[in-house]
């Protein structure tokens, strides 16, 4: 299918009425997860999809309540529909790293392809498996689908690597919370206890950071030991590289401090040993750097000064989908927003549908567009600049944790997309 790409933004979208079915999982699930892993490539104008493996795996970590989501997030969202009654009847919005790479110049010149991986409560009935991307107008358009039979015996249902795990906050059944599994990319076996030290400082930090602090209690963290050969990471553009689990890199689509990895074949089969909705990887380095990536990964270094910083930033991204506010930062793709299509994210607007998104927040003396001078320091407005744009893109403050290093956390608007999040995996 040929489309054009950049960053895919929202629109708001009447949707069908099956969208919005609600089954109960009971009748449609048992309470494992499939996982389904699968190549996603293309250039700056196609996408295509190849299945790799299709696996069983013993621990579903998300909520038996909220399957479907009404108005979804991300640049691509995967589904299963229950081919009997064509009900859908699970889906979750991501974003994939390809998104950003077709975003390149490079994706202009070649193809590329990325691993990827859905997670679904495994179905008790033959479905079928769904992959789309919202296109330049923010449409959602089909990429891919297939028909998945669980009692097909090439799905796999392996043991589970033997890895240690260390329940570092634990609060109940994960169906009803958010339970998030931290890795530890570049340490060697010897640093471990390094690895649960830094784990635990970044946790401290995320909860003295509202709305975490507040919600505390909603949250499962998981630890799992997973040694490295060599500790640290690769640096490219330095000529530097490491035998690590999980083959993190530095210098992502050649911007030395973005920091990602595409094995997120090893990355699963780590997770899998606990129940998860979300993966963190912590690289043992003292560079600065990090990336999230929602639904899908976050990742940061854990030894430079504004480590735990980046790491709530990071969770921002791959948690709760927010967007970057900054504007003057250089990144590696160009034209990311569609300026005629209101953006799905909670925290940035291009005046499209801006009553969508904080209008509500915003106090009837305070101009808008709002300046930005210190008289509007601590106030929800409409500043222009957000989205790696300087023009034709707002967001509500004049920083926030999604800005820059510099505030104590995030901006109302953030902490309500935050909570809505929440909200959502613990029914």
């Amino acid at each position: 299918m040929i489309i054009k790409w950049r960053l895919l933004s929202f629109v708001l979208v009447i949707l069908p009425q099956f969208l919005l079915a609600r089954g109960d999982f009971s009748e449609y699930f048992i309470n494992k997860t499939l996982r389904i892993d699968y190549l996603l490539g293309g250039t700056d104008q196609t996408a295509e999809v190849v299945i790799k493996q299709l696996k069983k795996e013993p621990y579903y970590g998300g909520s038996h309540v909220n399957l479907v989501e009404a108005n979804t997030k991300g640049t691509y969202r995967y589904q299963l529909v229950d081919v009997a009654t064509d009900e859908v009847i699970f889906s979750r919005g991501f974003c994939p790293i390809f998104q950003e790479w077709q975003a390149t110049e490079e994706a202009k010149k070649q193809k590329g392809s990325f691993y990827q991986v859905a997670v679904c409560p495994f179905p008790k009935k033959i479905c079928r498996f769904i992959i789309e991307q919202r296109n330049w107008e923010g449409v959602f358009e089909p990429v891919f689908k297939t028909e998945i039979d669980p009692d097909n015996y090439f799905i796999l249902d392996e043991q589970v690597p033997d890895y240690e795990v260390e329940n570092l906050l634990e609060n109940g059944n994960p169906k009803t919370k958010v339970d998030v599994v931290i890795l530890p990319e570049g340490y060697t076996a010897d640093e471990m206890d390094k690895f649960l030290t830094d784990a635990r400082r970044m946790l401290k930090a995320l909860f003295e950071t509202q709305p975490f602090k507040r919600h505390q209690k909603d949250f499962n963290w998981y630890a799992v030991k997973v040694p490295s050969v060599e500790a640290g990471t690769d640096i490219p553009g330095e000529y530097i590289y490491k035998n690590t689990a999980f083959n993190s890199h530095f210098y992502t689509f050649d911007t030395p401090r973005y920091l990602t990895t595409q094995d997120m074949l090893s990355i699963h089969d780590a997770a899998s040993v606990v129940p998860y909705d979300h993966i963190y990887l912590l690289v043992n380095t003292d560079r600065y750097g990090g990336g999230g990536f929602y639904n899908f990964l976050s990742i940061t270094s854990v030894d430079d000064p504004l480590a735990e910083k980046v790491f709530i930033h990071e969770f921002g991204h791959g948690f709760a989908g927010l967007a970057d506010e900054y504007y003057t930062s250089g990144v590696a793709y160009s034209d990311y927003y569609n300026l005629e299509v209101e953006p799905w994210e909670a925290n940035i607007t291009t005046l499209v549908n801006f009553q969508s998104k904080w209008a509500e927040l915003i106090d009837d003396a305070t101009p808008q567009p709002t300046p930005r001078i210190a008289k509007y320091d601590d106030v929800v407005g409409l500043f222009e600049g957000g989205g790696y744009s300087e023009k034709g893109i707002y967001s509500p403050v004049m920083d926030c944790r999604m800005k820059s290093n510099g505030p104590k956390g995030f901006c109302p608007v953030c902490q309500q997309a935050i909570e809505q999040v929440i909200d959502w995996h613990c029914k």
